[in-house]
């Protein structure tokens, strides 16, 4: 009897201790999502504040994430878009609490752009997001939350 309790104990916190890992390697970080949300968004207050809130609204991640699978079918948070990857330059993991540093990496990453073309920061202030997703790509994502 001791031995099914042991094993049964076992089982369980090694379940534990394995979901646990992966919910921390897939996630993306909310608090850079309230950043952007916080300066782009804001109140709803102009046209393009509405039109920008309307779009990140479907894109949700793809905002920084690239939505792309690989060979089995999966998205994973670790690939980011050209804005992702511009935000990743001046943030990351450890910066998720640093509301001030989240705030001055959008603001350094407005002058940037992917190749040809308007900045990251004019697309926005323009009411567009800072890179195309396509809407089925927005629709894929729903469904990995």
């Amino acid at each position: 009897m001791k031995k099914v309790c042991l094993t049964l104990c076992c089982c369980v916190l090694a379940l534990g201790v394995l979901g646990s890992i992966r919910s921390n390697t897939a996630s993306a970080f909310p608090e850079f999502k309230k950043g952007f949300d916080k300066k782009y968004v804001a109140d709803e207050s102009t046209d393009a504040q509405k039109a920008i809130a309307a779009a990140v609204k479907v894109a949700k991640c793809n905002v920084c994430h690239d939505p792309k699978k690989d060979a089995e079918g999966k998205a994973s948070k670790k690939n980011r878009n050209a804005y992702g990857e511009a935000l990743h330059k001046f943030i990351g993991k450890k910066d998720k609490k640093d509301l001030d540093k989240i705030q001055d990496a959008l603001t350094k990453v407005e002058a940037m752009k992917d190749g040809e073309g308007p900045t990251f920061g004019e697309l926005i202030l323009q009411g567009k997001l800072p890179v195309e997703v396509a809407a089925d790509d927005a629709a894929d994502d729903a469904g990995d939350e």
